[in-house]
């Protein structure tokens, strides 16, 4: 990936998204995509995503977001534009905030 084709966003996933697996979810669905960045629960109950790829990849996380595994239920993903950052360069889970 060239570095002037990677786009940041963040997502804000609200919903019953916390103790379903959600994070674990987004972790695999990053993987599977190719995409750098990190999950984490927020302490309001919503889950946070810092997400890098293209614009290909950014969209099909968005898409994957909107789904959620099998026991959640996605109300709203809220998107920002973000700026990617050179040292983020594979994804993971952390800690809740």
């Amino acid at each position: 990936m060239k570095p002037d084709s990677t786009e940041a966003r963040r997502f804000i996933i609200r919903g019953r998204v916390q103790g379903v697996g959600f994070r674990w979810f987004v972790e695999r669905e990053a993987h599977i995509l190719g995409i750098a960045g990190w999950v984490r629960n927020n302490a309001d109950g919503s889950v946070e995503v810092l997400a890098q790829g293209t614009r290909d990849q950014l969209l099909g996380l968005r898409s994957r977001l909107r789904e959620g595994p099998r026991a959640a239920r996605v109300d709203n993903v809220e998107e920002m534009e973000a700026r990617p950052s050179a040292g983020i360069a594979s994804f993971r889970i952390e800690g809740a905030w």
